[in-house]
């Protein structure tokens, strides 16, 4: 039986995206303040996100963000989305989210990604390299078995050990199945390749074997998600993250967020055309009946348990009045349109 919206959790990543203008600490401080809205708005989860070197992303360490954004909050569960496992040894991070969950009980999420680096020099200066992501499965086991006490070392992560702190699997390629076979909860995307992430979703649930993690699947489907008081107010929204991605595939850096306006009087060339307006599709976008509509489709079609919403733009006004859209959609916040 297909979900109704008002029936499942709705959740919300932020990789504390840098803007034109303002400074990277700037972003960080916009996180915390970010995620006290979310939890007001009623979401479910605020999940941080790990990359190095990137101008436009000032998040790089995932757990000592994720420790600010659980103090600054009460409720909401606290994660990351995630945790580059083949960045770090996971005794380490299993440390880290010991720490996390002691001191913020039963509110923090472990969320896991198998990607390195996002260029040479950055993997060069982690220690790592595109090899270490295919060992994935075996850290992941490593890194669940510190919680349980069952290394072979002798060793005990403290104070991580006999703690629970629920994994989640970003499942990319080969994701699906190691997060199936492991047992775990798997958050796929995107919305803009929806038989990809299908085959996804039903290799993962034939594949999945029951563990003392979960009992049976769950699905997080993950994606942006933009409502406005109109669909063209929605579609400028993903203008600056577009032109973003469209730059880091064509110069080879993922700049800052720049305004929309600034976007519309470029010149781009051929290919940077072609990137960005294939970053503008794909994408939940419109009024709320429109986005209604959209949300009930995807989740006819994937049975998801939960939505991971991503959206990034340049006008954090325009944002939040988004996430509050969307939160009066999925009957979370009964305030009245702005």
């Amino acid at each position: 039986m297909t979900p109704a919206i008002a029936d499942i959790p709705f959740s919300v990543l932020d990789r504390s995206r840098t803007r034109e203008g303002r400074p990277g600490p700037e972003a960080l401080r916009d996180t915390v303040r970010f995620a006290r809205e979310v939890e007001r708005l009623g979401y479910h989860r605020f999940w941080v996100s790990e990359h190095h070197g990137v101008p436009g992303v000032a998040g790089s360490a995932p757990t000592v963000l994720a420790a600010a954004v659980a103090a600054a909050t009460g409720r909401v569960r606290v994660g990351t989305g995630g945790v580059m496992l083949p960045n770090h040894q996971p005794l380490v991070v299993a440390e880290q989210f010991g720490v996390l969950e002691s001191l913020f009980p039963g509110r923090i999420d472990m969320g896991l990604g198998r990607s390195v680096g996002f260029t040479d020099g950055v993997r060069r200066a982690l220690g790592r390299d595109k090899g270490v992501a295919e060992d994935f499965e075996g850290q992941l086991a490593e890194l669940l078995g510190w919680f349980r006490g069952t290394s072979p070392t002798g060793v005990h992560a403290r104070p991580s050990d006999g703690l629970t702190v629920p994994p989640f699997v970003l499942a990319m390629g080969e994701g699906a199945a190691i997060a199936a076979r492991a047992g775990l909860p798997m958050v796929i995307g995107d919305l803009r390749d929806p038989e990809r992430m299908q085959r996804g979703i039903d290799q993962y649930r034939a594949l999945f074997r029951p563990s003392e993690w979960a009992s049976e699947p769950y699905v997080v489907v993950s994606g942006t998600i933009a409502v406005a008081a109109s669909e063209e107010a929605a579609r400028r929204l993903l203008i600056p993250e577009a032109w973003s991605m469209a730059y880091s595939r064509t110069h080879g850096t993922f700049p800052p967020l720049p305004p929309a306006e600034r976007v519309e009087a470029l010149r781009m060339t051929e290919r940077e055309r072609g990137f960005y307006e294939s970053g503008l599709t794909g994408r939940l976008v419109g009024t709320e009946e429109q986005v209604t509509h959209e949300l009930e489709t995807v989740l006819k079609a994937t049975g998801a348990d939960e939505v991971l919403v991503t959206t990034s733009t340049y006008d954090r006004d325009a944002l939040l009045d988004s996430y509050r859209r969307l939160a009066r959609i999925t009957r979370r916040h009964p305030s009245q349109p702005s």
